[in-house]
């Protein structure tokens, strides 16, 4: 299998993020167009366009601060205790069961 391969400083997710910001971006302009095409007025074709950019940057908003937090590491005392069959989670951490101190039996 020959071909170019992708370097290690490559995102793959960031050009994902960026196709979904363009489609969205498209959709703004397309969807008042068909809009307006079906009979739809003017007003609400443009409200439709505003909300729809709304929508768009705020997505977009997140998907940058998201690709941030992906691409920073995180410290070593700030990753998790694996969690599992045989690890507790915390200190006291209830496992579920049957427990019968405290209690009385039931006739």
């Amino acid at each position: 299998m020959s071909g170019p391969r992708p370097s290690p400083e490559s995102h793959p997710g960031k050009e994902a993020a960026t196709d979904v910001v363009r489609w969205a971006a498209f959709s703004c302009v397309l969807v008042p167009v068909v809009l307006v095409w079906y009979g739809t007025s003017l007003a609400g074709a443009t409200g439709t366009a505003l909300g729809l950019a709304a929508v768009t940057a705020a997505c977009r908003v997140l998907l940058r601060r998201s690709e941030r937090g992906a691409a920073r590491p995180l410290p070593d005392d700030a990753v998790p205790a694996p969690r599992g069959r045989h690890h507790r989670g915390t200190v006291g951490a209830h496992r579920g069961g049957r427990r019968t101190e405290g209690h009385t039996p039931v006739d």
